[in-house]
């Protein structure tokens, strides 16, 4: 636990370009496919942070030669070695739903005995259709606690190939492992959706990076996944894109407190759907410009909306910051999934939102955010880094807001508190509002 970060309103509009780090995402499955490639791989701009540096720390287990450039920017990744990887390693997973995973899909088609845990969190986070569908395909994986929860141990015996039916509304990561690990089954696998898909972009950003790597993994519209057999991944240049979930807190701040922010390096045809969180603010009022150099967003009176958000769950909290600033009232809803990340992200946000003085309408799937006039508060974050940065946003315009446990964004982004106190240090001379 670190000291508590108290925030001083903004002093007035924005007028400021942030780059953050590369995506977290993006970083977590270039090096899969990196590390079971033929030949070796540079990732450029990959993600510095605990969520990368457990996947690294895992692969190198395993025996993966992994480096860091001098200024942890780039990612020099061996490939797949011609020696057996490691048989037999205990993994520390923290609190990384991505690496726990894509690293258990990816363990089974290896030989070997393998256990995976991590934090107290970590071993409430459902894992048990990921091993369902493993069975299927002829793994064995288990929860050691019988719970469908982590701790998890892995027999690997290989998968040979066949098909098998998942479930799609808990995580889209379940998917995204299967998919990254099937080339290195002996034949081909199709995976049957049971269920409709929570976070569907980041399962094409899953296709997308593996198709880079020379893998195509093929679906349809009756969600029907297919990687066909004897398909490698490629060792090679890999650019990684700036984080889209890290960008949203950046033109969030710019709704909330007017003017205009920046951030280059994404596009609309980024991989990240993340970037259409800027359709959410857009909806509420802001004006945005897509150029060749980035994405900004204007600040405007901002108007309560309702959406749908499950293809952006985890842009869900900077939402409800921004709504506490809107007329009217702000309902977000298809989240249902997101009790079960790092937080319980619909229930554990209603109550701190409520400290701040808002009336909050709790719902299974999402809430309704009713802004009210608001008091400074000690927001907790419960161990999540996106609590931790989308709640820190109430302080550009409330004063007294302060973050518990601000160290807990070194999960993505490490140097968060220092890059939003540099975006509040800019101000507009010709403000948008």
């Amino acid at each position: 636990m670190t000291e508590p970060f108290a925030l001083s309103p903004c002093p007035g509009p924005l007028n400021a370009q942030i780059q953050p780090p590369g995506s977290k995402s993006l970083t977590n499955r270039a090096l899969i496919c990196a590390a079971l490639a033929n030949g070796p791989s540079q990732l450029q701009g990959a993600l510095w942070s605990e969520d990368t540096l457990v996947m690294v720390t895992a692969l190198q287990q395993l025996g993966i030669q992994i480096d860091w450039s001098e200024d942890r920017q780039t990612l020099q990744v061996g490939g797949r070695p011609s020696t057996p990887l490691a048989d037999q390693v205990e993994f520390d997973i923290a609190n990384s739903g991505t690496t726990i995973r894509f690293l258990t899909s990816l363990l089974s088609t290896l030989h070997g005995h393998y256990r995976l845990d991590g934090t107290a969190r970590m071993r409430e986070r459902p894992i048990a259709d990921l091993l369902k569908a493993l069975s299927q395909l002829g793994g064995k994986a288990s929860s050691v606690n019988n719970d469908g929860c982590p701790p998890i141990l892995v027999e690997g015996q290989g998968l040979g190939g066949g098909s098998c039916s998942l479930k799609g509304d808990i995580s889209s990561q379940f998917l995204s492992g299967l998919l990254l690990a099937a080339p290195h089954a002996e034949g081909e696998i199709t995976l049957q959706l049971e269920t409709p898909l929570v976070s569907a972009p980041y399962v094409a950003m899953t296709q997308a990076v593996m198709e880079s790597f020379g893998v195509n993994a093929l679906s349809d519209e009756e969600g029907c996944y297919r990687v066909p057999g004897g398909q490698n991944y490629n060792g090679g240049h890999y650019d990684i894109e700036p984080d889209a979930s890290a960008a949203s807190y950046f033109w969030a701040a710019a709704a909330i407190a007017g003017g205009q922010v920046t951030v280059p390096g994404l596009s609309r045809q980024a991989l990240q759907g993340d970037v259409a969180f800027c359709k959410c603010l857009e909806s509420m009022g802001c004006k945005i410009d897509y150029h060749d150099e980035g994405i900004t967003v204007h600040g405007a009176p901002l108007q309560g909306i309702e959406v749908d958000m499950n293809p952006i769950s985890d842009t869900v909290q900077t939402l409800a910051v921004v709504a506490l600033f809107a007329s009217g009232p702000t309902t977000i809803t298809g989240v249902a999934h997101i009790r079960h990340k790092e937080s319980d992200r619909i229930g554990d946000l209603a109550r701190e939102l409520r400290k701040l003085g808002a009336v909050i309408d709790e719902h299974p799937d999402g809430l309704t955010i009713h802004p009210r006039s608001m008091n400074g508060t000690l927001l907790e974050t419960y161990q999540d880094h996106r609590m931790a940065m989308s709640l820190a946003l109430a302080g550009l315009k409330v004063p007294g807001v302060t973050i518990q446990d601000p160290q807990c964004t070194e999960k993505t982004y490490p140097r968060y508190f220092e890059d939003l106190q540099a975006v509040l240090a800019s101000t507009n001379r010709n403000p948008d509002r």
